[in-house]
C-alpha cells in the first residue's frame, strides 16, 4: 500500500528489544467485523489535506477487516451520527488544532463513542508544546533549552530572548503540527520576524536553542503495554530540513531504518520514546520526535499523539520495520479501541423524546 522508494534498509541486526509482542490477526477474530468504524478526517485545521489524504489511507485498509467503513469531516452531521447511534468507534485522523488538542476526544466522550488514540487531557498535553515541556522537564526527560512568549509580550521579544539563547533559534508556534510556522533564526532581524510569523498560527510562541543533529523519530504502540517501533533516521537533501514540503511530498526526504546510531543510544532513544508517551498519558499509539547531536546528546522535541498516516508518513514506516502491515496496525487500533467499551456519555447516545406540548 505504501510506496518503498523513500525508505533505506540499513544492514544492522535488530536485537528483540525491537521485536513487537504477540498482535492479533485480523483471521484470528471475527467478533467485531460488524462494527460501523467512522475515519474522521478534514477539518478546518490547516493540516486539512493531509489529514484528508491519511483518512482515505485509514479507510481503505480498513475496509479489508470491516465490513462498514465512512468517512466523515468532523462537523455537526458527525455530531448527530454520534447521537443517533450510528457509529460504533471512530478512528480520528485529524492533524493539528481540532483533532490533536482534544476536542474531538470531547466530542466523543460526551457521545459515549469509542475512539483509537489518547484521551481528553492526553492529546491537549501533547498538542500545546510549552505544556508537554514542562511536564517532560519535571519527568527529567532531555530538552533542547527555550524561552516562552505569549502574544500580549510580542513587543520586544526579540530581545529577551536573545538574553538566554544567543545563538541559532527555532521557533514554533505552540500548538501547530507538521513543522507549520517553524523557522530558524540567527540575527536578531530574522529572530523578530520569525515571532511574528509564528504569532499568525498561535497566541503563544516557543523559541529554542538551536540543536544540530540527526532527526530520529520512534513510534509508539500499545498492546497492550507501550512499547517502541525501530528507529527512524529521518534525511532530507543538501541544507533542507524536514519541513511541510519535504514531509508530504515523494522523494524529498528518506526515512533510514533503523536508524544507524551507536547502540546504547539507539536503545537510549527507544527507552525515551516510551517514557515521554507515559509522561503525557497517550494511549494506543504516538510518534515521538528528537535530535541526535554527534557527541550522542539526546533532545526530544515533541510527542504526536495522531501521527500521519499518508503514503511518505513515519509511522506506518515504523511499524511496517517492526513487521507489522498497515492493514493490520490499524485493525488492531480500532480493536483496542472497542475493546474499552462505550464511554461515559453511552447513556445520551439516543436522541431524548419529545416533550409533550404545554397543556
Amino acid at each position: 500500500m505504501f510506496p518503498t522508494l523513500n525508505v533505506r534498509w540499513v544492514t544492522q541486526r535488530l536485537d528483540g528489544r525491537h521485536s513487537p509482542p504477540a498482535l492479533r490477526s485480523a483471521a484470528m477474530s471475527e467478533s467485531a467485523r460488524d462494527a460501523r468504524v467512522a475515519v474522521v478526517c478534514g477539518g478546518p485545521a490547516a493540516e486539512r489535506e493531509v489529514s484528508l489524504t491519511s483518512g482515505r489511507e485509514v479507510a481503505n485498509a480498513l475496509r479489508a477487516s470491516f465490513d462498514e467503513v465512512t468517512v466523515l469531516e468532523p462537523d455537526l452531521h458527525l455530531a448527530e451520527e454520534l447521537m443517533r447511534g450510528q457509529i460504533d468507534v471512530v478512528f480520528p485522523a485529524l492533524h493539528g488544532p481540532l483533532g490533536e488538542d482534544g476536542s474531538i476526544q470531547g466530542m466523543l466522550e460526551v457521545a459515549g463513542v469509542p475512539y483509537v488514540g489518547s484521551g481528553v487531557a492526553g492529546s491537549a498535553c501533547a498538542m500545546d508544546k510549552v505544556i508537554a515541556k514542562r511536564l517532560f522537564r519535571e519527568a527529567g526527560l532531555p530538552l533542547a533549552g527555550e524561552v516562552v512568549v505569549e502574544r500580549a509580550q510580542a513587543a520586544g521579544a526579540a530581545a529577551r530572548v536573545r538574553d538566554e539563547l544567543p545563538g541559532r533559534v527555532a521557533v514554533k508556534p505552540a500548538t501547530q503540527g507538521s513543522a507549520l510556522g517553524v523557522a530558524f533564526a540567527e540575527s536578531d532581524g530574522d529572530l523578530a520576524a520569525a515571532i511574528d510569523a509564528a504569532f499568525r498560527f498561535d497566541e503563544k510562541v516557543l523559541v529554542e536553542e538551536f540543536v544540530s543533529g540527526a532527526e530520529i523519530t520512534v513510534g509508539i504502540l500499545e498492546s497492550p503495554e507501550p512499547w517502541a517501533f525501530p528507529a527512524i533516521d529521518i534525511r532530507t537533501p543538501g541544507d533542507s530540513w524536514y519541513d511541510f514540503e519535504h514531509r508530504y511530498e515523494p522523494g524529498l526526504s528518506e526515512h533510514v531504518i533503523p536508524a544507524p546510531l551507536p547502540p546504547d543510544v539507539y536503545a537510549a532513544v527507544q527507552e525515551l520514546a516510551v517514557r515521554a508517551h507515559v509522561t503525557l498519558g497517550c494511549r494506543d499509539l504516538s510518534r515521538v520526535d528528537f535530535v541526535v547531536e554527534p557527541n550522542g546528546r539526546i533532545a526530544l522535541l515533541e510527542v504526536n499523539t495522531l501521527p500521519g498516516m499518508t503514503p511518505t508518513s513515519l509511522y506506518p514506516d515504523g511499524a511496517q520495520a517492526a513487521g507489522i502491515p498497515f492493514e493490520q496496525l490499524v485493525e488492531q487500533l480500532v480493536r483496542r479501541a472497542l475493546s474499552r467499551g462505550p464511554g461515559p456519555g453511552a447513556a445520551r447516545t439516543a436522541p431524548p423524546a419529545a416533550a409533550p406540548p404545554p397543556r
